[in-house]
């Protein structure tokens, strides 16, 4: 087997030089007819695109070059999963290794595989230790439901509103399509799955005489939920550790040790779905180790192989079984070059101290973004932890009224001054690669900051 070395850590920064460099107003004549031409066959494509359609044709590092030879920032890192930067020299040596040496040969082991599974499981808390493989997240949540139902014998799930687990029936069931007519031909749930809100520190439902959040009010209002609205037949409460797709919502830190108590409680399975939000997008592998807690059962995915469809279920020792149980195994997942993609990937985040610098770097843009809301009417709120951050813009800062409209227009543009990143409605989504470093992120902020203003007096806010 190929013996993959450590990287210079430094290798994106030839590419970044004089980002952001914009030739042609974007999207670009050459963009706009290539995406016309896409439209007529491909249907059913996502707000970012619609609000913006570049075609995209190069990406290396922190940069992303389109079809009119525009060079971007990434704010985004392909929608949270290139988190290591484009084309990252090791993964993609490693990639290459196994597609010219063995593609594909279903669950069967490979010693790419046998590195993998050692190397997950030292990053993951212990116990957290019987792992299948996937190549999309959804299938990882679907098979995490049947490993639930196997594990307990029961088969209702409790997840919360404006979560996202993904597009297929029982991930659908259990996740929220806030935007847009997605729900009119047919039931929104599957039957045995509930819903139930979550805590927002911003637009908190209970709250404590001081006015801030009452996490315990949320407890008391999920055992009385299991209790009066549940059959008696719970097997896992299903959530992300922060919502990203509903726009970068981070819980209060004492909400998932309560949770986690109340499970324990009840009996039921803690259920954690880091396919956005693990491997380091936060600065720690798994984003409740910033709270101490350990889940039952773990999805991850899109920056687990950095861009190649790779995603994992995780659960704990004892429920090791369930996975024989459910016959986990799948066509693609796992395959040498994935599991290589993977095994490279969580080198890389070692080598290069990446958990480390999300950490750093995404204080510093915290900071910044604190300075920001104090300084612009529309900034009603900010919120992040690491590389996954948001800006939430209101029309009125006591009312909090969200304000759809001006996140529209500041996503467009930002993405006309050079950055690319994502729209949620009115909350800004940011999810650099964890490579960037302080100078590039500030430099990222200065455009949405400029953007922002530009909006601002558009609506008369100056």
């Amino acid at each position: 087997m190929e013996i993959l070395t450590a990287t210079n850590k430094d290798w994106w920064k030839a590419s970044a030089d004089q980002l952001p460099q914009i030739i042609h107003e974007p999207p670009g004549p050459v963009s706009k007819q290539m995406h016309a031409n896409t439209e007529k066959y491909m249907r059913g494509l996502s707000g970012q695109v619609k609000l913006f359609p570049v075609c995209f044709e190069e990406g290396h590092g922190i940069s992303l070059t389109d079809s009119d030879g525009n060079r971007y920032l990434d704010f985004s890192s392909g929608i949270y999963v290139t988190s290591l930067g484009h084309c990252h020299p090791k993964i993609s040596s490693a990639i290459s290794h196994w597609a010219n040496r063995l593609m594909n040969m279903h669950d069967f082991t490979t010693p790419v595989k046998e590195k993998l599974l050692e190397k997950l499981v030292g990053v993951l808390p212990a116990g957290l230790n019987s792992v299948q493989l996937f190549s999309d997240g959804a299938t990882a949540v679907e098979a995490g439901i049947r490993a639930a139902r196997a594990i307990t014998g029961k088969h209702e799930f409790i997840s919360c509103f404006r979560d996202f687990h993904g597009k297929t029936m029982a991930a659908v069931s259990c996740g929220q399509m806030i935007r847009g007519d997605v729900h009119s031909y047919g039931p929104t749930r599957a039957p045995g799955f509930y819903m139930v809100p979550r805590p927002d520190p911003y637009r908190p439902l209970w709250t404590k005489p001081d006015g801030t959040l009452d996490t315990d009010a949320y407890i008391r209002f999920y055992e009385q939920f299991i209790q009066e609205s549940t059959v008696g037949n719970l097997a896992a409460f299903v959530l992300e550790p922060a919502q990203g797709w509903a726009g970068s919502i981070f819980p209060p830190d004492d909400f998932f040790p309560k949770l986690r108590a109340l499970c324990d409680q009840k009996g039921v399975l803690l259920f954690d779905d880091e396919v956005l939000a693990g491997m380091g997008r936060t600065g720690e592998w798994l984003t409740l180790n910033h709270w101490d807690v350990v889940p039952d059962i773990v999805t991850f995915g899109k920056s687990f192989g950095n861009g190649f469809p790779v995603t994992a279920l995780v659960v704990k020792e004892e429920y090791a079984e369930a996975l024989d149980k459910i016959s986990g195994s799948s066509s693609y997942g796992g395959n040498p070059m994935a599991c290589a993609a993977a095994l490279a990937s969580l080198e890389v985040i070692e080598e290069e101290n990446l958990l480390e610098n999300a950490r750093h770097v995404g204080e510093k843009m915290m900071a910044r973004m604190r300075r920001m809301k104090d300084s612009h009417p529309i900034i009603g709120d900010v919120k992040g932890k690491g590389f996954l951050l948001g800006i939430e813009l209101v029309k009125d800062k006591q009312t909090k009224e969200p304000f759809d409209k001006a996140g529209q227009l500041v996503y467009q543009k930002a993405f006309r001054k050079g950055l690319a990143w994502i729209p949620a409605g009115h909350i800004l989504r940011m999810s650099p690669p964890l490579i960037m470093d302080e100078h590039f992120a500030m430099l990222g902020l200065d455009i949405i900051e400029e953007s922002i203003y530009e909006v601002e007096k558009e609506f008369g806010y100056h």
